[in-house]
């Protein structure tokens, strides 16, 4: 059996995006009028697609793509390199990759942002494709992203998805695929747990042992 192809999500997974996010939330937030000011509520929105989260805080569904559009303004320039890499990363990627392990990324956030994240801090070169979502909104929740990628996904490579978030297991779930969940990032491990996910490990270090321990994901 060939090793899993490790899908992994962006934000929250490998790098640490919360403050552009958060920041650039609470400038679209504020065009509405939205207090906004509890940064702790505002980490919601790392995970899930802006055009679900902005509803949750107040955002008229008709004035959704303008809240969007100005996240975005700051976003493009200024949020999206209020960025860092999660300590151990970098290794862990180094080390799956040593192994064999074909890694991709499946992330909500826009396709092109995605890119210049990971080839910003030096992690491009360890996936052989980056899927994220488009700007238009076609294709925008963590589901939509798993389809598109599992279109390219070559034959005989057994999907496994590594993320942070619940949107992450039920993204995965849809197509059969597991997940590990991390607690380093943004999500609930609990919740993670409860919606399916086969563990949730505390650090790269574990997650590094858990794929290629004797009960992991690795060749057979």
């Amino acid at each position: 059996m060939k090793q899993s192809a490790l899908l992994f999500d962006l934000d929250g997974t490998l790098t640490d995006s919360g403050e552009g996010v958060i920041n650039c939330v609470q400038l679209a937030l504020r065009h509405f009028g939205i207090p906004c000011e509890d940064r702790q509520a505002l980490r919601y929105f790392v995970g899930p697609p802006l055009r679900v989260s902005f509803p949750h805080f107040g955002v008229p569904e008709d004035r959704v793509e303008e809240a969007v559009a100005i996240y975005r303004s700051r976003y493009i320039p200024v949020g999206i390199y209020e960025n860092k890499v999660y300590p151990g990363i970098p290794a862990l990627l180094s080390a799956l990759r040593d192994r064999g392990f074909p890694m991709y990324v499946a992330t909500s956030k826009p396709e092109s942002m995605a890119v210049e994240v990971l080839r910003r801090f030096g992690l491009e070169g360890f996936f052989t494709r980056i899927c994220g979502a488009n700007l238009e909104g076609s294709r925008d929740s963590k589901e939509d992203v798993i389809r598109y990628l599992l279109e390219q996904l070559p034959e005989g490579q057994p999907p496994l998805m590594i993320g942070d978030t619940i949107y992450d297991v039920e993204g995965a779930a849809a197509f059969g695929i597991p997940t590990v969940g991390v607690r380093w990032g943004y999500g609930d491990p609990e919740e993670m747990l409860r919606a399916g996910a086969t563990a949730v490990l505390d650090t790269p270090e574990d997650l590094l042992d858990y794929l290629t321990g004797p009960d992991g994901s690795g060749a057979e």
